[in-house]
């Protein structure tokens, strides 16, 4: 298997945490101990050695010339939005998108991106309290200021901090199929996957009330029975619980609505049983809660862009 080469852009003041999350998705071999998939490059934007956010420095064994090679190049953040990066370092994104490289802008690294002119006519997104401050700056960049990441095709930009670990196990997610992403994230002990257009802004991102614990658990259950019909209803009476109140207190806690979030879990699932099982794809359909193999092939057109069977070819083996 050809190792996919993934250079990550180090910087002088660079967050040592928005520095560790590609890293740590791409630069520490599979979970499941099989082959190493990925040849990680962290390389320097200036020369070293260069301070940390944290107060140490870090000295990388790369400079620049690493994008030239680069399957992936991904800016994991940058120091000041109102600080024009190093030309140095635009020149070289410019000229790794030019022969087909993927690009990768987290959290302010999509200001690093946009400075580049790749991103006009394109939709991006950032961490949300910059987001303002971005749209004024590059008007040409269509913003989506309240989604996780979104995925544009050859670029792809993602909001702040923990969002950025969501935009790398996409990547992952992509490259390799669903099973290896989530054996990743369990590995790392974050949620298996998030949708890019889920809120970043959540008022409650971890449950803070008996109620919240309860539908934590709701959820779970849930999860092992979404061959099964779920509705607003049903699961509020469940959790004992009015319609308006389990609503709200869904949102707080996911980010999301309960068709969506049943959606994204249903295609998760499916995608999981294409990958590592030989179930037919009329059984999958059922199996994953979507019923029909006319409403899979939807989603599935909707969401990543392919059918069942072309995504099955693609991760089997």
């Amino acid at each position: 298997m050809d190792l996919h080469r993934v250079a990550v852009v180090a910087f002088d003041q660079i967050s040592p945490f928005h520095l560790s999350v590609p890293c740590l998705v791409f630069g520490e071999g599979d979970p499941g101990g099989e082959r190493v998939r990925f040849e990680l490059l962290v390389c320097a934007a200036e020369p070293g050695p260069l301070r940390t956010s944290a107060g140490f420095s870090i000295v990388t064994e790369h400079g620049l010339e690493a994008l030239a090679s680069a399957d992936t190049v991904i800016v994991p953040s940058w120091r000041d939005p109102e600080e024009r990066p190093p030309q140095a370092l635009l020149d070289a994104l410019v000229a790794a998108a030019e022969r087909g490289a993927q690009l990768v802008g987290l959290c302010l690294g999509a200001f690093v991106l946009a400075e580049t002119g790749l991103l006009d006519g394109r939709v991006a997104t950032t961490h949300w309290l910059c987001a303002e401050q971005f749209t004024q700056r590059f008007p040409a960049v269509r913003v989506a200021p309240d989604v996780l990441y979104v995925d544009d095709g050859p670029i792809l930009t993602s909001a702040g901090t923990v969002a950025g670990i969501d935009c790398c196990l996409h990547l992952l997610r992509e490259r390799c199929g669903a099973q290896l992403s989530n054996q990743q994230a369990r590995y790392m002990v974050v949620a298996p996957h998030r949708q890019g257009g889920q809120a970043q802004f959540v008022e409650q991102p971890l449950p803070a009330t008996a109620r919240d614990n309860r539908l934590s658990g709701l959820l779970d259950w849930v999860r092992e029975r979404l061959d099964q019909p779920h509705d607003l209803d049903s699961l509020a009476e469940r959790a004992l619980m009015s319609r308006r109140s389990f609503s709200r207190h869904f949102r707080q806690l996911t980010g999301s609505t309960l068709g969506d979030w049943l959606r994204s879990e249903r295609l998760a699932l499916a995608q999981r049983l294409l990958e590592s099982t030989e179930q037919p794809i009329p059984e999958v359909a059922c199996l994953s809660g979507f019923g029909s193999v006319a409403s899979l092939r939807q989603h599935f057109a909707a969401a990543l862009g392919v059918s069942p069977s072309a995504y099955r070819q693609a991760f089997r083996g």
